[in-house]
């Protein structure tokens, strides 16, 4: 391997290879992310959509099947989310990773355990806002990629946040990576890194059923659509014809009753009763503004997401994907694709190595 290929990131999370396989939820489960680890990445473990004592197995479970350093990603507002630190602390996990910044005082309390933490970040002034935080790296997301996202590209936004960094701590690049060459190209804006989710998605060591594999490897970059209306946040998901249905026309005169009528519809499927989708509605627009329209899908995005990916239910609709999908024609495992991966980078390194007389020869 090329030394070039050891960063700030190997050596900071004690790591092989400068790849990580992103907390996806429903998807990056005990066996995904102890497959990565083994394959000298950072297999980080979605928590966000299990409940405590799920979160507590699938840490145990990831320790049973791998003694590489591995990651938990959570929610900062989670209620219990002191209770889910402890498990982090006394089980030694190596990372903690976050989609929604935390507070400075939760920060603290991780770090002072020896548990890293790297926030994820769609905006050059989150990237200031999390550094003054003593944060131990940042994972940049650009537009590019699969599920909650922003609008600027990673092209764009990652070496804005690369210059904030300044190089004091290391700069992990999301959004449309897929291969050696994404890596280095990486690199070369001055990442120190790559974390993928759509590509882990894609591989055997994913439980994802085969049927929704199957679906995802027939889509096209431009298969993607970025909707406001699953949960009330931009979220880059598949075209399905539910997607098309929430985004088509109508206006505010009939957001309201059509979400109404889709909520109603997918409950069964989700296992809410009409009380904690209430409940659960209004807690969602109050802390997030949601719109009624929006706060009617939100309370079962997650769930119906949940359909699709663990229990293969393609009509649900819901399937959070990165438009790198288009360019992703096969099913590696992880150690394959990290192998395969590293050993692109190595030749695209070597052919930027050539002396300038020989070019074109």
């Amino acid at each position: 391997m090329n030394p070039r290929l050891h960063t700030k990131l190997c050596d900071t999370l004690g790591i092989e290879y400068p790849i990580i396989q992103t907390g996806m939820g429903w998807v990056a489960g005990a066996r995904l992310t102890a497959a990565t680890s083994n394959a000298g990445g950072m297999g980080i473990l979605a928590s966000a959509t299990m409940d405590y004592d799920q979160m507590r197995a699938a840490v145990i479970d990831v320790k049973a099947r791998t003694t590489k350093p591995f990651g938990v990603n959570m929610r900062a507002d989670a209620a219990d989310i002191d209770k889910r630190l402890d498990v982090l602390i006394d089980h030694g996990v190596k990372l903690a990773s976050f989609a929604q910044a935390p507070k400075k005082e939760l920060i603290k309390r991780l770090q002072d355990a020896g548990v890293l933490v790297i926030p994820s970040i769609g905006a050059e002034r989150h990237a200031e806002k999390v550094m003054e935080w003593d944060v131990d790296g940042v994972l940049v997301q650009g537009g590019e990629g699969g599920g909650h996202t922003g609008s600027v590209p990673t092209s764009l936004l990652l070496p804005q946040v690369v210059d904030v960094v300044q190089g004091r701590v290391p700069v992990v690049a999301a959004g449309g990576y897929f291969d050696g060459r994404g890596l280095v190209s990486a690199l070369a804006y001055g990442a120190d890194g790559v974390a993928m989710g759509t590509r882990f998605l894609l591989t055997s060591d994913s439980t994802v059923p085969q049927s929704v594999k199957d679906y995802y490897l027939t889509k096209s970059v431009t298969d993607t659509t970025v909707s406001k209306q699953v949960d009330g946040v931009p979220h880059r998901v598949l075209n399905t014809e539910l997607i098309d249905q929430l985004e088509s026309g109508g206006g505010k005169l009939l957001a309201l009753p059509r979400s109404a009528l889709n909520a109603l519809r997918f409950r069964k499927m989700t296992g809410m009763n009409l009380k904690q989708m209430l409940s659960e509605g209004l807690a969602m627009r109050k802390s997030q503004g949601l719109t009624l329209a929006q706060m009617m899908m939100a309370v079962n995005s997650a769930m119906l997401t949940k359909a699709t990916l663990v229990d293969g239910r393609m009509d649900s609709g819901v399937m959070p994907s990165g438009q790198v999908v288009g360019v992703i024609d096969d099913l590696p495992s992880c150690l394959e694709l990290i192998q395969r991966i590293i050993a692109e980078a190595d030749v695209a390194l070597a052919s930027l190595c050539i002396p300038h007389s020989d070019k074109g020869r």
